[in-house]
C-alpha cells in the first residue's frame, strides 16, 4: 500500500513538471526532490503545491519539490522509474497549464523568493552551495550512524546487552572513519573531476601509514585535517586532472592523467594540506567549544536569533563542513541544537498568527497543514507560506529562536554541554541524535526546554507585536478556504536546518 501511495505521488508530479522529456536529471536530499528542467515554463507551480504530498516548491539551481523526510527517499525511485518509462514510450512533454491566480499572500511569498534568488546568485554563495552539495548526500549515513552511536552509548552507560556494544560501535564508527573518502569522491564529482580520483587522494588522509611521515618536525596522524583536508585535496585533484586533460596527448591520457593526478595531489596533501587543514579543524573545534562555554546565553541568543536571516542570505551553507568537522572531532556538533531553536521560534510565531486571524480560513488551513512538518524541523512551508510574506511575524519568529538559543547556550555555559551526532534533522526529529557528557536525561531536558522557550517567546512576541492594526483589518477577514488536504501555498526557499 505504501509503495502504491509513493508511486501515485510520483505519477501526479510528473505531468506537472512537463513530462519525462522535460527532465534532464533527478536527485534528492533530506526533504526535496531535485529536478533539472529543460523548459521551466512547462511547470504548473500552483497544481504542484495543491498536491497533498507536496509541502512546497523551491526554484534554485534545480527545481525542488519539498516532500519531507522519509517520503522523498521513497518517491524519488518511483519518479525515476516513471521518467524512464515515459522516455522509452516517447511521450511528448506537457504543455504549459493555464495560469492560476494565487492569493495575495502567496504572491508576496513568490516575490520574496525571486528577490532572494537574485541575492543568492553571487559567486561566493554559489560556491557555498556547491560545498553544501558535497555534504548533503552524506546526511542519511550521518543520521543512521548517529542514532546507532546514541543507542550504543545508552547500552554502554546502562550495562545492558554488553555483547552488542562492540558490534554497534563498529557499525556506528565505520562510516565516520572513512568519511574523508566519501567527501573526496563527492567533491570531485561536484567540481567536474573523476569522482574515484578525488576519493583516492582523500583516502591518503585516513591511511594509517601516514603516521610514519614527518612534516614540519611532527609526525602526521591518520585522519589529520579530516573532512576539510579531504575537501581541499579532492578540489586540488580536480584542478590537476583538468590541467592534464588539456596537456596530455590522448594516446597516453588513460595512463598519465590518473597517475599525475593522484601523485601530485597526494604529495601536496601529505606535505601541506593535511597539516594546514588539521590546524584549521582544531581551531574550529576550539572556537566552538569556547564560544558556548564562555558566551553562554549571549552566544546562544545571537546564533538562534540570526540563523533564519543567515539562511535567507544563503550563508548557512558554510556551516555544513563546520558541523561535520565538529562531529568528526568530538562525536557531535554543539552548534546544531542552538541553531535548531530558530525552527521553534517559527512554529510559535505560526501558532500566534493562527490565533490572531480567526476569520482568515485560508491562512489558518495553510498553517494547520504545515505545522506537523514544522514540529519535525521542516520549516520551509511556514517561513515562506506564513511569516516572511507577513513581515513582522518573521522578525518575531527570530525572537523566539533567540530565546531558545539563549536557554541552550546558558545551560552549556553552566556545564551541561551536548550536541547532535548528525546534521539534517531539527525540531523533534533531533531528539534521537542528542549526545553529550552530561547524559541522556539532561540532554533531552535541556533541548526540550529550549524548544519550549522558542515556542512560547515566538508565540508571545508574534501575538503582541507581530501585527499592526491595519494588518489585522486586512488579514482578519473571511477568505475562501483552500482544500483541507492542501499544503502551504507559497514557494519555500529556506534550507532545512
Amino acid at each position: 500500500m505504501s509503495t502504491d501511495k509513493n508511486r501515485a505521488t510520483a505519477a501526479a508530479i510528473l505531468p506537472l513538471v512537463g513530462g519525462p522529456d522535460n527532465i534532464s536529471s533527478i536527485a534528492h536530499c533530506m526533504t526535496r526532490l531535485r529536478i533539472a528542467l529543460h523548459d521551466r515554463s512547462l511547470v504548473d507551480d500552483a497544481a504542484l503545491r495543491a498536491l497533498p504530498a507536496v509541502l512546497g516548491v523551491v526554484e534554485d539551481d534545480t527545481y525542488q519539490i519539498v516532500l519531507g523526510p522519509g517520503t522523498v527517499a521513497r518517491v524519488t525511485p518511483e519518479f525515476e522509474a516513471l521518467v524512464e518509462q515515459g522516455r522509452s514510450a516517447g511521450h511528448p512533454p506537457r504543455t504549459a497549464a493555464t495560469a492560476v491566480t494565487a492569493e495575495e499572500l502567496a504572491d508576496r511569498g513568490a516575490a520574496l523568493k525571486q528577490a532572494q534568488k537574485a541575492r543568492n546568485s553571487t559567486p561566493v554563495k554559489l560556491f557555498l552551495r556547491r560545498i553544501a552539495n558535497v555534504f548533503v548526500p552524506l546526511i542519511p549515513a550521518l543520521i543512521g550512524c548517529g542514532i546507532i552511536a546514541g543507542l550504543n552509548g545508552l547500552l554502554l552507560n546502562t550495562g545492558w546487552l554488553p555483547a552488542a556494544v562492540p558490534a554497534l560501535a563498529a557499525i556506528a564508527s565505520g562510516f565516520m572513519s572513512l568519511i574523508a573518502v566519501f567527501v573526496g569522491y563527492n567533491t570531485a564529482k561536484e567540481f567536474g573531476g573523476t569522482p574515484v580520483l578525488g576519493g583516492a587522494v582523500a583516502a591518503i588522509i585516513v591511511f594509517p601509514g601516514v603516521a610514519k611521515i614527518d612534516v614540519f618536525g611532527q609526525h602526521l596522524s591518520p585522519g589529520q585535517g579530516g573532512v576539510l583536508g579531504a575537501l581541499a585535496a579532492a578540489f586540488l585533484a580536480v584542478r590537476v586532472e583538468k590541467l592534464c586533460r588539456r596537456r596530455v596527448p590522448e594516446s597516453v591520457d588513460a595512463l598519465v592523467t590518473p597517475t599525475l593526478t593522484v601523485l601530485v595531489s597526494g604529495l601536496v596533501t601529505i606535505f601541506g594540506l593535511m597539516f594546514l587543514a588539521g590546524e584549521v579543524s582544531t581551531a574550529i573545534g576550539s572556537f566552538a567549544t569556547w564560544l558556548l562555554a564562555t558566551g553562554g546565553a549571549f552566544a546562544g541568543l545571537v546564533l538562534g536569533g540570526l540563523f533564519l536571516p543567515l539562511v535567507m542570505l544563503g550563508l548557512h551553507q558554510a556551516l555544513i563542513p563546520i558541523h561535520t568537522t565538529l562531529i568528526e572531532q568530538t562525536g557531535h556538533t554543539a552548534l546544531l541544537p542552538v541553531l535548531a531553536m530558530a525552527g521553534a521560534g517559527q512554529v510559535g510565531a505560526a501558532l500566534a498568527v493562527y490565533c490572531r486571524l480567526p476569520r482568515n480560513r485560508s491562512l489558518r488551513t495553510t498553517i494547520r497543514s504545515a505545522l506537523p512538518a514544522g514540529f519535525l524541523g521542516v520549516g520551509e512551508p511556514l517561513i515562506y507560506g506564513v511569516s516572511l510574506p507577513l513581515g513582522r511575524p518573521f522578525v518575531t519568529a527570530c525572537a523566539g529562536g533567540a530565546a531558545g538559543g539563549a536557554f541552550v547556550g546558558l545551560c552549556n555555559q553552566l556545564g551541561f554541554a551536548f550536541g547532535a551526532t548528525a546534521i539534517g534533522p531539527s525540531g523533534w526529529a533531533l531528539f534521537p541524535l542528542l549526545d553529550g557528557p552530561s547524559g541522556l536525561g539532561p540532554n533531552l531536558a535541556i533541548y526540550a526546554g529550549g524548544l519550549l522557550a522558542g515556542y512560547l517567546v515566538g508565540f508571545a512576541a508574534t501575538y503582541f507585536f507581530g501585527f499592526t492594526r491595519q494588518m489585522l483589518t486586512e488579514l482578519n477577514a473571511d477568505q475562501e478556504p483552500i482544500p483541507a488536504t492542501a499544503p502551504p501555498v507559497n514557494e519555500p526557499v529556506v534550507a532545512k536546518i
